[in-house]
């Protein structure tokens, strides 16, 4: 067993108290109320990088919330290595649903529960770890190291994309290791090779100038919730296609090698069904659930409202009405040509009665791919097979990272997926947690991808 593997062991309670220590931080980006607390959190993970001996280690302004950087960089002819992640989390409603206080860590049966334990504090608080039981024990890095970790992804990291920019210089790099990733489960490794973009906006429908009495004014007067119902119906198919003219214009179409590693893997339909609580399957023709996850694009209703939504009955004409929407991309789509296909979409379908504004949302994120051959992917996969003693599949995430375009765009580099998180573990969702198995198996793989880096000339 190497030193810095003994070291670990030596500290592992140590280790998950500073885990909970992080996660009673509410660091809720979404939230203007706990700006505060996100300033907070980036102001902990740079002490702890400066505490695990990265040089520099400071939290950045963006002009929204912050970034944290840091770096160790004394081995001269090895590959510089970015770590990213992030310690911003998502809101925690509904409230009620949570066994214990989302901010309040609980350990039951080898799993901490809290917000922001799998997404992504624990997986980025152990690649910290990593690199401090190396230092601690060799003195010294087996690569140059720099860290990346943002405090707005899960609002699409606004103010991400011109950091970078900003930054080329600092952030130079020969390679990107995400710890905002995962596994497919405990027995299973998984290589990321892909994720999806995403762009949202909302959908605001007027009608008269205020409530109207659906006794007295029913019959003539549009209703803004009746047209909203129909604007929304016209943007899909019966069967689940999305009918935007051009939405499917620039979708790259896979071909069988592809579709194959897709299928070769597990995935229990079943098991699936049950998990969400559904008793069938929809979406798109021709393609398996994975494929309907990972490369097919999605138009979705993330919510709407309007009129009287309280307890009982009251016989109004809503003045107006609300929806938001958000749609997952594939490779090549552009977020921004499918708001402006989405705009025109409604200009053309709006009922009469009703004046219709369309507001882009702020999450806007590039689709993302990485070459299964990279040097960084054939790394990782050596690390994985030797820690879970079989073969990596590789897999897509359905979800979107929007620094990895931007990582790839600004810096010229790739970005390999390496977390521990799992499918299950109630991310966005009440409950969530992570395994504490995970958390010390991550710190291993950690310890060996950057050694299995040093290895390799610059990728």
């Amino acid at each position: 067993m190497p030193a810095w593997e003994r070291h670990l062991q030596d500290h592992r309670q140590e280790y998950v108290a500073q885990l909970l220590d992080l996660l009673r931080i509410p660091s809720i980006s979404a939230l203007p109320e706990h700006a505060g607390d996100v300033q907070r959190a980036a102001e902990w993970v740079a002490q702890r990088l400066t505490a695990a001996g990265l040089e520099g280690a400071r939290a950045m302004s963006t002009g929204g919330h912050p970034v944290v950087y840091g770096e160790w960089l004394h081995a001269p002819g090895k590959p510089t290595v970015l770590i990213y992640g992030h310690f911003d989390v998502q809101p925690v409603d509904p409230l009620a649903l949570w066994t214990t206080p989302p901010f309040e860590p609980t350990i039951r049966d080898g799993r901490v529960y809290a917000r922001g334990a799998s997404d992504d504090k624990g997986n980025l608080l152990l690649s910290i770890i990593a690199v401090e039981a190396l230092l601690q024990t060799a003195d010294a890095l087996p690569v140059n190291v720099k860290y990346l970790i943002e405090g707005q992804e899960e609002i699409g990291s606004p103010q991400l994309p011109a950091f970078v920019a900003a930054h080329k210089e600092l952030l130079a790099c020969d390679v990107i290791l995400n710890a905002d990733s995962g596994q497919l489960s405990e027995t299973e490794p998984t290589l990321l090779v892909g994720l999806r973009g995403v762009c949202a906006m909302e959908i605001d429908v007027y009608g008269a100038r205020t409530d109207l009495h659906s006794g007295s004014f029913g019959g003539t007067v549009a209703n803004p919730l009746h047209a909203l119902a129909e604007l929304l119906a016209s943007l899909h198919a019966p069967d689940g296609r999305i009918t935007v003219d051009g939405f499917y214009d620039d979708v790259v179409t896979f071909g069988p090698e592809e579709r194959a590693q897709i299928a070769a893997v597990p995935f229990d339909e079943a098991a699936f069904k049950s998990q969400v609580g559904v008793e069938e399957l929809f979406g798109e023709p021709g393609y398996s659930p994975l494929e309907r996850i990972w490369i097919r694009p999605t138009l979705e209703i993330n919510g709407m409202w309007g009129g009287f939504t309280g307890e009982g009955t009251k016989t109004v004409l809503p003045q107006e009405a609300h929806a938001k929407i958000s749609c997952r991309l594939v490779p090549n789509q552009d977020p921004a040509r499918i708001q402006q296909l989405l705009q025109a979409h409604i200009a053309k379908h709006v009922p009469h009665g009703v004046k219709v504004v369309v507001r882009p949302g702020m999450a806007l994120a590039y689709p993302y791919e990485v070459p299964l051959d990279h040097p960084g992917n054939i790394a990782a996969r050596a690390v994985l097979a030797e820690l879970y003693g079989r073969e990596p599949y590789y897999g897509r995430m359905g979800g979107s990272v929007p620094v990895c375009e931007t990582f790839l765009r600004r810096l010229g580099a790739y970005t390999i997926g390496f977390g521990f998180g799992l499918l299950d573990e109630q991310v966005h969702a009440p409950d969530e947690f992570f395994r504490l198995a995970s958390f010390e198996r991550g710190q291993v793989a950690f310890a060996k991808l950057l050694e299995k880096l040093g290895e390799e000339k610059p990728v």
